[in-house]
């Protein structure tokens, strides 16, 4: 089943935040991101939220540069706690970035990686993340999506209905999104859908490329 997310605001008071969810996929998702990144080059994630899967991945990926952000200030004060725990030179500071606003703070990525923003998130951010991911990758570079999705084709799981309705008890613009609608969004703004990985817990990885 999938757990209710950590969202800022919530963990109490200690500067490192801890996304329960975390622990159980982070692995699974460097399996899949073992094929997808590239070689070499810097990694901008997107709503890192408490940053423990940056500093996961940064330790399991040493050749690439990794580059955390978060629209929100007690994210951005997490991420920061548990970079400076691990002590990664790989690792840099955390930057604000609101998906769905036009001014990003940075100038070029070689790829992408959103993890559960798309779902705990305005529609606006997703086609925002999508245009600001055009600024910044060359041809051909990854757009890298993880979490839950609907897909007209596949049923959906109890959990998942379960948790779409509790994301948008929360708040009435969040919920699972269809993937037919996240394609779209991608293709309007010049990328092309590549592929689908099915993951534990009823999670998708979803894998786009810049055209």
């Amino acid at each position: 089943m999938t757990s209710l997310p950590w969202t800022p605001g919530e963990g109490g008071t200690e500067a490192r935040r801890h996304a329960p969810a975390t622990l159980r996929n982070r692995d699974a998702i460097v399996a899949v991101l073992a094929d997808w990144l590239p070689s070499a080059g810097a990694v901008l994630e997107v709503a890192s939220g408490s940053g423990e899967h940056i500093v996961h991945f940064a330790a399991a990926f040493p050749h690439l540069d990794w580059q955390p952000s978060d629209p929100d200030p007690d994210a951005l004060t997490s991420i920061a706690a548990w970079s400076a725990e691990a002590g990664l030179a790989n690792l840099a500071p955390p930057l604000m970035i609101d998906a769905a606003s036009p001014d990003w703070p940075l100038d070029s990525a070689d790829a992408l990686l959103c993890i559960n923003m798309v779902h705990i998130s305005p529609w606006a951010a997703t086609p925002g993340l999508f245009a600001g991911a055009a600024r910044l990758l060359p041809v051909g570079a990854p757009l890298v999506l993880y979490g839950p999705y609907v897909e007209a084709d596949v049923a959906t799981a109890e959990s998942n209905l379960a948790f779409d309705a509790s994301l948008r008890a929360r708040n009435p613009e969040w919920g699972l999104r269809d993937t037919a609608d996240v394609k779209a969004a991608a293709t309007e703004a010049g990328f092309a859908f590549a592929e689908r990985r099915a993951m534990p817990a009823n999670n998708l990885m979803l894998l786009f490329r810049r055209d």
